[in-house]
């Protein structure tokens, strides 16, 4: 017989076909297997559409076979209504034997409610099945839920000598990593919520932060300007995408930019801010000493720093980081370093 845990290996690897389309819900994968046979599979696959376990029950060719199976799900079986039904509900109304959960729901409308209404029906429920990949997929979705914060990401490109930029003026980039590696960034930003930077890196750089080189979806583009004096024609204000200016003036919305003010320019309530606005994760680009902010104040979850090929003779330097080293690889020359708060 076949182990819960090879069921829910496949459930994980259903999840993340949805990877990008169904934020800022979770990445979910379902099984129903009959006999040591897989019957029906499905995976949430947009954002506002069909659960795992709708789209894995509608798959199963004969359906009188569900009160005889066992249906595997990576995240426990929602218990309200939102934009769709109850899962809970479903799994209930077709009668399934067991049912068998990678891990809990963090979210407070959920959080055992769904187990408890499944164990209530006279359902089998184990839980906990491959519980640290299944809660890994979703890390983001846990951090905010459970944090009360998005989860972060930090990235900056640095020389050899350790300079993220060489002194150049205003509005004029000096790039640091190839070309491809700024693909890979653009891909790093598709797979995130929003975008961060503080008010210096807006005057220096003038970016869009967008994700124009690769096939994604615009991060909401969030600027640190405390006092609003950033030109309203600069890149980040365009129609590419929502921008969320944190500020100490004022809150108001005008077209696609939303000014949220906060007492201070403070990283903790910089975070309680996001947070609110349902931002459920972010990657902080820059400048150095926005970066560092969120460093000393031990405000991250992930740290990306990718060191080029040259060296500049003189210019600012690059973020002190205090982390974990979790993996390194070379891209196209450059080597990127992944490091964990620990």
């Amino acid at each position: 017989m076949l182990s819960d845990e090879h069921f829910m290996a496949r459930c994980l690897q259903l999840a993340q076909l949805g990877r990008r389309v169904v934020a800022p819900n979770p990445m979910v994968g379902a099984v129903i297997v009959y006999e040591d046979q897989i019957i029906g599979e499905g995976y949430h696959a947009v954002y506002g559409g069909p659960h795992a376990e709708v789209n894995a029950i509608r798959s199963v060719k004969d359906s009188a076979l569900l009160s005889k199976a066992t249906i595997y799900v990576s995240l426990e079986p929602c218990s309200h209504f939102g934009k769709t039904p109850p899962c809970a509900d479903l799994l209930i109304q077709n009668s399934f034997r067991r049912v068998v959960i990678g891990t809990r729901d963090p979210n407070v409308q959920v959080d055992g409610r769904g187990i408890e209404r499944l164990e209530k029906a006279g359902i089998a429920v184990r839980s906990g099945v491959m519980e640290k990949e299944c809660r890994a997929l979703n890390r983001h979705f846990y951090t905010y839920h459970e944090k009360k914060r998005p989860y972060i990401v930090l990235k900056w490109a640095q020389t050899p000598n350790g300079l993220i930029d060489n002194d150049v003026q205003p509005g004029g980039i000096a790039w640091i990593s190839q070309p491809e590696t700024q693909d890979y960034v653009h891909q790093l930003r598709a797979s995130l919520h929003g975008i961060l930077v503080g008010r210096k890196t807006v005057l220096k750089d003038n970016p869009r932060l967008t994700v124009r080189k690769v096939e994604g979806i615009n991060p909401v583009r969030i600027v640190l300007d405390s006092q609003l004096r950033l030109d309203k024609n600069a890149s980040v204000f365009s129609n590419d995408g929502t921008t969320i200016v944190l500020n100490t003036v004022k809150t108001e919305k005008n077209g696609s930019i939303e000014y949220r003010r906060i007492d201070a320019m403070d990283v903790s309530q910089i975070c309680t801010a996001l947070y609110e606005e349902g931002i459920q994760s972010v990657l902080v680009e820059g400048g150095k000493a926005t970066l560092q902010s969120f460093i000393d104040a031990g405000l991250w979850d992930e740290a990306r720093r990718i060191t080029g090929q040259h060296n500049f003779t003189s210019g600012t330097a690059a973020p002190q980081l205090h982390g974990t080293r979790f993996k390194t690889e070379r891209y196209f020359g450059d080597t990127i370093e992944t490091y964990l708060n620990s």
